[in-house]
């Protein structure tokens, strides 16, 4: 096991606020906007979505580590976070099928963390303060140089970081005599999505994030998929030019979290920065097309504009949050083109939502229309 020393860490936020803890991870610094994910498991797939790109996760459950990594149990390539605070930092883990510890894991992907934080004291603060950027650091002690460090940090608000994160070339997931064919526009794609796919007889091409609608239709696609992904998606017009050319030619499409944004987007609904976002594994949705409720995995910290598409004439409302009553489904009026805000290849119900990727094969083979 690598060496690990307890050194004092920082985190320091934007408002002025201090925590003081212990180094974790890489000892140095790293900045991002601080989020929180109310999760008990599943911290390594956190880790590793893509979606969290840029941004500082605080993990709820109070101990992290504590069953270590697998290395089947990944969303993406390597972390994507870009930092880690929690309570509970734990090296030695307890499951026999792990591969390494928390601890290698994090040097050997140079992420920098902050142990022994009261994360309960710092999650009320974010809920009442809202979203902000933030500083780590095991490696600078003076307050007013980290506070001129934080100061340099964009806000996420009007960010474009999929094509940070997004494929530099495309690849091809599953079985090439599959039934089907689905082209999948990678904003910040989930392993897991391509595994769903690949379960029903579906053979995917993936593409680089500002690929045109042109290019991906050489494939001769049976369906077109928008993936999940970070950043703002008001800023982003080469991927809404792509998803309303799809729309133009009535293909079948199916988008997920940042997918569901950008298909508002491309019907002139407007997106917004959320206040804190939602992220975590029990978050209630009523689909309210079949009158059926989930219990769903979120992750984003944008969202459509409820007002405006309540009062578009372009698509309908098909599910809804119920602690908020934020618009987490749509579908396109008169098109072949849905999508949802949560995560369906997540398994928190565990799997409440599955059925729409099943929904997406049916639109393709043309056994569902609306």
């Amino acid at each position: 096991m690598t060496n690990y020393t307890k050194l004092p860490a920082i985190l320091l936020l934007a408002d002025g606020t201090v925590f003081y803890g212990k180094a974790a991870g890489k000892i140095g610094t790293t900045t991002g906007e601080i989020c929180f994910n109310t999760g008990m498991t599943g911290y390594q797939e956190i880790f590793t979505d893509p979606s969290y790109f840029g941004q500082i996760m605080v993990t709820t459950n109070s101990h992290i580590g504590n069953y270590g990594i697998h290395k089947d149990e990944i969303e993406s390539g390597s972390i994507k976070i870009a930092g880690l605070v929690c309570k509970n930092y734990n090296i030695v883990y307890s499951r026999k099928e792990a591969t390494e510890s928390i601890q290698d894991y994090f040097q050997n992907d140079n992420l920098v963390a902050i142990s022994d934080i009261d994360t309960r004291a710092l999650v009320r603060h974010i809920r009442d303060k809202g979203a902000m950027n933030a500083i780590i650091s095991s490696e600078i002690t003076d307050l007013e140089e980290l506070k001129q460090k934080l100061a340099e940090v964009p806000s996420m608000e009007g960010l474009e970081l999929s094509s940070k994160v997004s494929t530099t070339e495309p690849y091809f997931y599953g079985n090439p005599e599959a039934s089907l064919k689905v082209a999948a526009l990678d904003l910040g794609i989930k392993k897991n999505i391509l595994r769903n796919f690949e379960n029903r007889d579906i053979y995917v091409q993936v593409f680089p994030a500002k690929t045109t609608f042109a290019e991906m239709e050489k494939f001769s696609p049976d369906g077109y998929f928008i993936s999940n992904g970070p950043g703002d998606p008001s800023v982003m017009p080469y991927a809404v030019e792509t998803i309303t050319e799809i729309l133009a030619v009535d293909k079948p499409l199916f988008g997920i979290c940042l997918g569901h944004q950008l298909l508002a987007e491309a019907n002139g609904i407007g997106t917004m920065k959320m206040f804190n976002g939602h992220r975590g594994l029990n978050h209630p949705v009523k689909n309210i097309i079949k009158n059926h409720c989930e219990v769903t995995s979120q992750n984003h910290g944008f969202g459509v504009i409820p007002d405006e598409v309540r009062n578009s004439d372009k698509v309908e409302i098909t599910h809804i949050n119920l602690n908020d009553k934020s618009i987490e489904g749509i579908r396109v009026k008169g098109k072949k083109a849905f999508s949802v805000q949560y995560h369906p290849e997540s398994s928190p119900g565990p799997h409440d939502s599955r059925y729409l990727f099943d929904d997406f094969v049916d639109v393709m083979k043309g056994e569902l229309t609306w």
